[in-house]
């Protein structure tokens, strides 16, 4: 009986994997594919370990950190990438976050595995300012070069943004030779984010309930959406704002005493890391995303989906699931006044929690249903 063929995923945070990939790995695994998880940390997320084990994947434990710049731990991790590539020999690999993308890649290389590929799920820190500034420090110039020497070993390259890959391109991090294509983000179970009644208060009306969903660094605009809140409830004291997320281990990390002080002072009703959004989108009436860039953001569509209007910035990542004044408005990075005249805008206009909540399902339907998307990567992996 001749050997299967294996897809490789290959990631920075397991929790993730199920999260964002489990339904393309789903539906590659019914191609006939043997999937195959390289992660780090395997023992600190034990369920989900168990969950990809009992659908039948084989998971990979890799010496990786998830972020810093240790250039002896990195080597190692580009050595130990190899050992296990070489080891299980897979026909495709799909790699995605920084580390994964640089030594996966180019272990992938060296291991001959045929068909590699990267998703360029959002560009982090290293990426900031490059566009407005066009200068570049030496760590990011270090880090754009292995980025390029990763990208011109790939098969072929998925962006979730035009930005981004102009972006890419006006670097030369991506050669005009490598392949890429644009797909519209991680999308969206449709069925799992059904559309949920928008909360209201005793007196029947809707309640102004804002919610942000995100890693709590400053870059999602953590501080202009507390800065917005704190000015809102001033004049509107019945308004409510909600955030998930938890500290995470970057430089732009919101620091826990910053986050207790906001909770303390009664300017955010924290929810902390939650396995299932649905209850927090479903307690909003607008999602409120003011990140300074982002891939597609996955949190943006999942409350679009359940027909939550959006308020999110004009920046790349950001503005691509959102027609200003259709289905929520567009406001410039780190621009609170912006932020908050949004805001105002459905406190003072009722109807357009609905009008424009409905119009979000609508495009989340026609664009952003994961069914559509993984078909997509499917075919331009060459996997069907």
């Amino acid at each position: 009986m001749p050997k299967r063929k294996s897809f490789l995923i290959f990631a920075n945070y397991l929790p993730h994997v199920l999260n964002f990939r489990g339904k393309l790995l789903e539906s590659i695994a019914q191609l006939g594919y043997e999937i195959h998880v390289i992660s780090p940390d395997l023992e600190k997320y034990t369920a989900d370990h168990n969950e990809l084990i009992g659908r039948g994947y084989h998971v990979h434990q890799i010496a990786m950190q998830r972020t810093g710049t240790n250039p002896v731990k990195d080597i190692k991790t580009f050595f130990h990438s190899y050992q296990i590539l070489n080891r299980i020999k897979p026909e495709y690999i799909l790699s995605y976050t920084v580390k994964p993308v640089v030594y996966g890649t180019l272990a992938a290389w060296l291991a001959k595995v045929p068909y590699r590929f990267v998703l360029i799920s959002g560009l982090g820190y290293t990426f900031q300012q490059v566009e407005e500034t066009d200068k570049r420090s030496i760590f990011q110039k270090f880090v754009h070069a292995l980025y390029q020497q990763a990208l011109a070993k790939s098969s072929k390259v998925f962006f979730q943004n035009n930005d981004d890959l102009n972006l890419l391109k006006k670097l030369s991090i991506v050669q005009s030779i490598t392949p890429t294509v644009v797909v519209n983000g991680s999308g969206v179970d449709l069925n799992d984010f059904n559309v949920f009644p928008l909360p209201r208060n005793d007196s029947g009306s809707i309640k102004p309930s804002f919610l942000l969903i995100a890693r709590l660094l400053k870059d999602k605009g953590i501080v202009e959406y507390v800065e917005a809140s704190k000015q809102i409830k001033r004049e509107y004291t019945d308004a409510e704002f909600h955030l998930v997320g938890s500290i995470d281990e970057n430089p732009a990390a919101i620091e826990q005493a910053q986050l207790d002080q906001w909770i303390a002072d009664g300017d955010i009703i924290y929810w902390g890391q939650l396995t299932d959004v649905r209850p927090a989108i479903a307690a909003s009436s607008v999602y409120v995303l003011p990140s300074y860039r982002e891939g597609t953001s996955r949190s943006v569509l999942e409350a679009m989906s359940m027909g939550r209007a959006i308020i999110t910035t004009d920046a790349p990542g950001c503005r691509e699931p959102v027609t200003n004044g259709i289905n929520g408005y567009l406001v410039p990075v780190q621009a609170v006044d912006e932020l908050i005249d949004a805001m105002r805008q459905f406190i003072e206009h009722p109807n357009l929690y609905e009008q424009m909540g409905s119009a979000s399902r609508g495009i989340a339907v026609d664009k952003y249903d994961v069914k559509k998307v993984n078909a997509h990567m499917i075919v331009e992996m060459g996997l069907g």
